[in-house]
């Protein structure tokens, strides 16, 4: 990604740049997880059924946020397709990404004001209240965790 976009806030360029980095390190990570057959420790939680499960969760995770963060801002819906399930995900992981890291860098956040990042709070969709600055953080740290989950998998095969 081109580091040349313009926005209000620096705070705001330097998340939208970071999570683009991790999102990216993140199907790395994950593709080398699938090639040699990583085995996912047994949870109840869904997102962790499958590595395809934990792939689609991840993605779609990543425009979620944007969407979130465009809904109580009242910004312009940006137009995130729904992720591929968690099958074709496998297959279809990286048209996915570009689809979604283009609908970040199609601006929808580059007028948010550095005002606007801090107050007010909105609940999530898991209710857990977030600042914009908070939810861009998460957006951030989301690849990055489940990245090095993975990494210690493939460490210990």
């Amino acid at each position: 990604m081109s580091s040349n976009f313009l926005y209000r806030s620096r705070a705001v360029r330097a998340m939208v740049l970071l999570h683009e980095e991790h999102l990216r390190r993140f199907v790395q990570t994950w593709r080398l997880a699938l090639a040699t057959s990583v085995r996912l420790l047994p949870t109840d939680d869904p997102a962790y059924a499958s590595l395809g499960a934990l792939g689609r969760h991840v993605l779609n995770a990543a425009g979620g946020y944007l969407v979130w963060m465009c809904e109580v801002l009242t910004l312009p819906d940006p137009a995130i397709r729904p992720a591929p399930d968690a099958t074709a995900i496998v297959r279809d992981a990286d048209d996915y990404v570009e689809h979604v890291l283009e609908r970040w860098r199609a601006g929808p956040l580059r007028e948010v004001s550095h005002e606007q990042l801090e107050t007010p709070e909105y609940p999530s969709r898991w209710q857990t209240r977030y600042c914009i600055d908070s939810m861009l953080e998460h957006a951030v740290m989301h690849p990055i965790r489940h990245a090095f989950q993975l990494d210690e998998l493939i460490k210990d095969r």
